[in-house]
C-alpha cells in the first residue's frame, strides 16, 4: 500500500461513517468506491520490446529472484506480473480477464496455484507452445522491498517485433499501466517500429522510459546510446534512456559489492521506478482528498442551513430565499442533463462513426497494396513474407486506430467535464477499461491459397492438346505439296502450339492462385474490421455509460444536498426554544467532526518532501 494507504483509509471509513448517518447512501456510495481504489495500490509497469531482448531478465535482476524463464532458446509464452506478497507464491490466470483497477475480477476467471520452481514450465514457449493452456497471466508474489510499495511489474510476452500482431494486445494494455520500459539491447540502435511504437505509447501511457540492456556484451554500447538518444529526440519522444547490464545486477546483489552494483546502471532504473510509484502514490492522495473533501461539502450543506436558521430564527426567511435560489441552480443543472447527455451521446456517435471510417479507409489501403504486390508475384513462392507484411500492415493499422479513439475519447470526457465546470468542476472518472483480447489473434491466421501443381504425365497431356491441333492442321497444309502428314514442318508446328499452350496454362493457373490470394486477403480483412470493429464499439459503450453514470450522479448528488438544506431550515423553523439549544450544540458536534475530516483530506495533499 502507498504511503497514503493506512491514512488515507481511516479517512474514508470515518467519513463513510458519517455519510450514513446523514442517510446519504449516494454519499456513501462513492465513498465506497474510494474505498475500494485505496486497497489496490498497484503501480503496474509494463515491460515491453521485441524479441530476446532481455526483458526477463531484467525482471529477475529487479527482484534478485529467478521467476521469469531465461534461456537462448526459450520465449516467454504468458505475461508474468511480478507484485508483493510476504511468502513466495504463483499463481496461474485463465478465463476472461475483465478485472478493474478497483480489484473486482470476472466470475469466469480462474485461478491455480502452481509451485513457484514449476512456473517456468507453464509461462514458456518450451513448456507451454503458443500459450496451449490458455492462460490470461501468471502472477508471482515476491517479499522484496522493492515491491513493497505496491510496484507490479509485468513481463510480456516476446514478440517478433513491435509491428507484429502483439502490439495492439499491448497498447490495448497501456492505458491500465502506470508506467512503461521499453527494452531494446545494444547490439543495434533503434529500429522503425520500436520508435513508431513508442510514439503510439505516448499518447497512451506518458510516463515511459526506454532501457538499454546487456551493455557488458557489446563494448560499442555507449556509440548505441548515444544514436538511440537522437533517435528519440528526432521523433519528439521524451523518455530517458538508461544503459543496464542485468548480469552485473545479479552478480551485484549476490555478492553484495555496491560498486559493481552501480557499474550495472540499475540505480538510476530502481530511482524511476521509486519516482513512478511516488507518482501513483500522489495521484491517490489527490483522488481521495477529493472524494472526501466532495463528501464533506455535500454533508455540511444541510447541516450549517440548519445551524444558521437554529441560531437566528429571525433570519430564516432569507436563509430561505437563498437556499431556494440555490435549489433553483441545481434544478437548472437538471434541467441542463440533458445538453451534457446529448453533447455525450453525439460525441460518442460520431467517435463511432469515425473511428470505423478510419479503420475501413487504413485497411482498404492494405488491401490496394496487398492486392498490386500478389498480381506482380507467384503467391506460392512469395506467401511467407506476404504473410509477415500483411501481419505487420494490419498491426500497424489498428494501432493508430485505437491510439486516435483513445485521444478521441479523452477529449468527448473533457467535453462533458465543461458542463460541470461552473458547478466546481468535478475529476474525471478513471478511464481504464481493462486489458482488452488480442483482436487481430481473434481473426485467425491467413490461410494459403491452393497451389496447383500438375504431375508431369498432366503436363505431358495438356501439352499433347496443344500439339495435336498443330500437327494436324500444318500436315493437311503439307500434305497438299505431296508430304507425309507426320513431317518435320507439322512437328515443329505440333511443338511449337504445345509450348505455347503450356505456357498459357501455366500462365492461367497463376492468374487463378492471383485471384484466389486475393480474396483470401479480401476475406482477412473483413474477419479484422468484423472482430476489430465490434471491440471498438464495446469499449466505446463502456466508456459513454461510466461517463453518464458518473455526471448523472454528480447531480443527482447536488439537487438532493441543497433540496435537505432547505428542509433542515423549515425544520429549524418551527423547532421549540427548550429544544434549540440541544440542537444547535449537536450540529456544532456534527459540523466539527467533518471540518476534523476535511482539515485530514486537505493533509493528503501535503506530500513528503515537497512541502505543498
Amino acid at each position: 500500500m502507498s504511503a497514503a494507504g493506512p491514512a488515507g483509509l481511516d479517512i474514508v471509513d470515518r467519513a463513510i461513517g458519517v455519510a450514513e448517518a446523514g442517510d446519504r447512501r449516494d454519499l456513501s456510495q462513492r465513498l465506497a468506491h474510494t474505498r475500494r481504489r485505496l486497497l489496490d495500490p498497484t503501480v503496474r509497469v509494463l515491460v515491453v520490446g521485441e524479441f530476446k531482448q532481455g526483458k526477463s531478465l531484467l525482471v529477475n535482476a529487479l527482484v534478485d529472484a529467478p521467476v521469469c524463464p531465461v534461456d537462448d532458446d526459450i520465449a516467454t509464452a504468458v505475461p508474468t506480473e511480478v507484485s508483493y506478497s510476504t511468502t513466495p507464491t504463483a499463481t496461474l490466470v485463465r478465463g476472461t480477464d475483465n478485472i478493474d483497477r478497483t480489484g473486482a475480477a470476472d466470475a469466469e476467471t480462474t485461478r491455480v496455484h502452481v509451485p513457484l520452481d514449476k512456473l517456468a514450465h507453464h509461462v514458456s514457449e518450451g513448456g507451454n507452445p503458443d500459450n496451449r493452456q490458455g492462460l490470461l497471466r501468471a502472477e508471482v508474489g515476491l517479499p522484496r522491498q522493492i515491491l513493497a510499495g505496491g510496484l507490479a511489474l509485468v513481463d510480456t510476452t516476446g514478440v517478433g517485433g513491435l509491428s507484429s500482431v502483439h502490439t495492439t494486445s499491448t497498447l490495448a494494455a497501456l492505458p491500465t499501466a502506470d508506467a512503461v520500459l521499453l527494452v531494446s539491447d545494444a547490439s543495434q540502435e533503434y529500429s522503425e517500429p520500436e520508435i513508431d511504437f513508442l510514439r503510439q505509447a505516448m499518447k497512451l501511457c506518458p510516463n515511459i522510459a526506454c532501457v538499454l540492456t546487456k551493455i557488458d556484451l557489446y563494448p560499442q554500447w555507449r556509440r548505441v546510446a548515444e544514436l538511440d538518444r537522437v533517435h528519440l529526440a528526432s521523433a519528439n519522444v521524451g523518455a530517458d534512456l538508461l544503459p543496464v547490464s542485468s548480469t552485473l545486477r545479479l552478480r551485484a546483489m549476490h555478492t553484495e559489492d555496491r560498486q559493481l552494483d552501480e557499474e550495472s546502471g540499475f540505480t538510476a532504473l530502481v530511482r524511476y521506478l521509486v519516482d513512478a510509484v511516488a507518482q501513483a502514490d500522489r495521484l491517490s492522495r489527490r483522488s481521495v482528498a477529493h472524494d472526501v473533501l466532495t463528501v464533506t461539502d455535500h454533508l455540511a450543506v444541510s447541516l450549517q442551513a440548519e445551524l444558521q436558521a437554529q441560531q437566528s430564527p429571525e433570519g430564516t426567511a432569507t436563509l430561505m430565499a437563498e437556499l431556494a435560489a440555490a435549489k433553483s441552480r441545481a434544478e437548472d443543472l437538471h434541467r441542463r442533463t440533458s445538453r451534457w447527455q446529448h453533447t455525450l451521446s453525439d460525441g460518442m456517435a460520431d467517435l463511432n462513426a469515425d473511428i470505423e471510417f478510419d479503420l475501413r479507409d487504413r485497411l482498404r489501403q492494405v488491401v490496394r497494396n496487398g492486392e498490386a504486390a500478389l498480381e506482380q508475384a507467384d503467391p506460392s513462392a512469395i506467401w511467407e513474407q506476404f504473410t509477415e507484411w500483411l501481419t505487420q500492415q494490419l498491426a500497424a493499422a489498428t494501432s493508430d486506430n485505437f491510439v486516435w479513439a483513445n485521444q478521441r475519447v479523452q477529449l468527448i470526457a473533457h467535453q462533458v467535464a465543461e458542463h460541470f465546470a461552473e458547478d466546481g468542476g468535478e475529476l474525471l472518472p478513471e478511464l481504464r477499461l481493462g486489458d482488452a483480447a488480442s483482436t487481430l489473434e481473434a481473426a485467425g491466421e491467413l490461410p494459403a491459397p491452393h497451389v496447383e501443381d500438375p504431375k508431369l504425365f498432366g503436363k505431358l497431356l495438356t501439352g499433347m492438346r496443344g500439339s495435336y491441333g498443330g500437327v494436324l492442321m500444318f500436315g493437311m497444309m503439307t500434305t497438299l505439296a505431296g508430304m507425309a502428314l507426320i513431317n518435320p514442318i507439322s512437328v515443329a508446328a505440333g511443338l511449337m502450339l504445345g509450348t505455347k499452350t503450356l505456357r498459357e496454362d501455366k500462365q492461367s493457373r497463376l492468374k487463378r492462385q492471383q485471384a484466389e490470394a486475393q480474396l483470401l486477403l479480401r476475406r482477412q480483412v473483413d474477419d479484422v474490421i468484423f472482430h476489430v470493429g465490434k471491440e471498438s464499439r464495446d469499449r466505446l459503450r463502456q466508456v459513454q455509460r461510466l461517463l453518464r453514470d458518473h455526471f448523472s450522479e454528480v447531480a443527482s448528488e447536488l439537487h438532493r444536498s441543497l433540496s435537505e438544506s432547505i428542509q433542515a431550515a423549515e425544520r429549524a423553523a418551527n423547532t421549540e426554544g427548550s429544544n434549540r439549544a440541544r440542537r444547535i450544540s449537536r450540529l456544532e458536534t456534527e459540523l466539527a467532526q467533518i471540518d476534523a475530516l476535511r482539515d485530514e483530506a486537505r493533509a493528503l495533499l501535503i506530500t513528503p518532501g515537497n512541502g505543498s
